[in-house]
């Protein structure tokens, strides 16, 4: 499924631009032409077309470090849609001269009839923002998608530390009447004095439960009551991203959150995250054809540089995902694209039983290496739920590590053993815990990789977040999806509501004899009320070169 972005030869890292344009849509992504593992002074824009967000073709790149303003590497931004349909490209550049000085470029296209947009011209008056001086030189990067507000002037958000090395991680806001001469505003967008640098914020529009969408475009519009903000920033010192749904202020340009009591509005590290497995620096973008906001994210390897090179490929980007406002109006929800169910090739059999016993497994006959998955398990009896501790709530994925799908519990674990082996040395889980807390229950999801592979040197961590669902008024059930495709395994659990992505390795994949099991390591059984299993076929992707 993720095949597009496996061309022999080369790295991919942060999605910087993707948009949709005249029928196509298009990524843009960091990439390194010369090699399979992380590059500097040769950083580029790679740049793949779709009709269909599943199936891609591979361009020549889009951006390459040719210019003084960028001579050190074209680094993360932004693709706009400019009035008359004219796209143009934001980018952080590192200057020749000073690798760590960074600037804001813009970029066009050099023929805009072209409807895949192949050739880019960078103009020479760039940099259109300088380096500020309140700015260390190397903090000062990624800008977003520009918006309009109500005032008819441009806007767009770039991520800095303010005030030198220790400074305050800040996104800032600059204004524009015509995309070259921009001028930073007074006030931040947001601040967290705790979280160090940030990087990569994207912010976009959500339409309040109940409010029927409309044109949600990127930021656009006054900010009334039937629309809400949600803010994203990626943290380096976590490297994990990081949302709050909150109220930006089109006058004021600045953005207040809405979080919880055991949140922290002002420490972006306290905040809900898009996904609490392994990706980093998402961007999403509004598909106008489908009137939906769709979310990418970086996955990058966790095995070792060694392992990239013999590869020839490093990084993949997720599932893209449609990302909406839950009902609660406290948290989004994600789900693939509908365009992924175009790859399922062969629905199978499915459960071997429709039960799962204390101590259980369950073959789901039929998938393997390359599946979609769904299921929904009902707990009969929550009264043996064991007691939440409230220390808990702070590090969902420590309580996961502790935890793992071998460690017996009352209600959980239970949930999917996927890229399991014949002898099941090697399997990694998905599954959920649930806890008594405060009269109520707490739902805990987990991606366990302690046994996901028998190499060495790779990263095998247990990732874990709590499902904000009250699992009394679902039925006592809650439903878990997960995409399996070779080292990526996305799991969606509680109709989207948290999201775990893991890159896996295991040594058996290479005999293509991988399966998929239903389990249950609880003291009481568990129902599967619902279990639908596809198996699936490879995306397309085709490599074009030249006009």
């Amino acid at each position: 499924m993720h095949a597009w972005l496996l061309n022999p030869g080369w790295c991919c890292a942060d999605p910087n631009g993707p948009m949709y344009h005249n029928g196509v849509y298009h990524m843009f992504y960091q990439y390194n032409p010369l090699g399979a593992v992380w590059g500097t002074g040769n950083l580029s824009w790679g740049h793949s077309v779709s009709r269909d967000l599943v199936n891609w073709d591979a361009l020549d790149t889009a951006l390459d470090p040719t210019a003084p303003f960028d001579y050190n590497g074209c680094w993360s931004g932004s693709a706009t849609i400019l009035p008359g349909g004219i796209p143009a490209l934001l980018y952080t550049g590192r200057i020749q001269g000073d690798k760590e000085v960074q600037v804001q470029n813009v970029a066009f296209p050099k023929n805009p009839a072209d409807p895949l947009l192949r050739e880019w011209v960078k103009p020479a008056y760039n940099p259109v923002i300088p380096l500020p001086a309140d700015v260390p030189g190397d903090n000062f990067r990624d800008p977003t998608t520009a918006w309009v507000g109500r005032d008819g002037l441009w806007r767009i958000a770039v991520a800095a530390k303010v005030g030198g090395p220790n400074g305050i991680a800040s996104t800032l806001i600059y204004r524009s009447k015509d995309f070259r001469h921009w001028k930073r505003n007074a006030l931040p967008l947001y601040t967290s004095r705790a979280a160090g640098m940030v990087e990569c914020p994207d912010l976009f529009p959500v339409a309040e439960p109940g409010v029927e969408e409309g044109r949600l475009g990127y930021a656009s519009g006054p900010a009334s009551g039937a629309v809400r903000h949600v803010l994203k920033l990626s943290v380096m010192n976590t490297t994990q991203d990081y949302y709050a749904v909150g109220r930006y202020d089109d006058v004021a340009d600045t953005f207040v959150p809405e979080v919880d009591v055991e949140r922290n509005a002002d420490d972006c590290r306290t905040w809900r995250r898009f996904d609490y497995g392994h990706v980093y620096a998402s961007k999403s973008f509004f598909d106008s054809s489908k009137n939906r906001r769709v979310l990418w994210a970086w996955a990058n390897e966790s095995d070792s540089q060694d392992n990239d090179i013999a590869r020839g490929w490093s990084g993949v980007q997720t599932v893209p995902r449609k990302v909406w406002l839950d009902q609660d109006g406290k948290q989004v929800r994600q789900w693939p694209i509908e365009e992924i169910e175009t790859l399922r090739s062969k629905r199978v059999v499915g459960l071997l039983g429709a039960q799962v016993n204390a101590g259980g497994m369950n073959k789901i006959v039929g998938v393997g290496a390359q599946a979609d998955v769904e299921a929904i398990f009902e707990i009969p009896s929550l009264e043996e739920a064991e007691t939440f501790q409230p220390n808990w709530l702070l590090d969902p994925q420590k309580l996961c590590e502790e935890n793992g799908a071998s460690v017996p519990g009352r209600v959980g674990p239970f949930g999917l053993l996927v890229m399991a082996s014949s002898n099941m040395q090697e399997h990694t889980a998905v599954f959920f815990r649930v806890f008594r807390h405060n009269h109520k229950y707490k739902v805990l999801m987990c991606t366990d990789l302690t046994r996901s592979t028998g190499r060495d040197n790779v990263y095998k961590p247990s990732y874990g977040g709590f499902v904000d669902i009250d699992i009394e008024q679902q039925g006592r059930s809650i439903s878990l999806r997960t995409l399996i495709d070779h080292s990526v395994v996305e799991s969606f659990g509680g109709g989207g509501r948290t999201c775990i992505t893991a890159r896996v390795y295991p040594e058996h994949a290479e005999n293509k004899n991988s399966h998929v099991f239903v389990f249950n390591n609880g003291t009481g059984l568990v129902k599967v009320s619902k279990l639908e299993a596809w198996r699936l076929a490879m995306a397309s992707v085709n490599v074009v070169h030249g006009g």
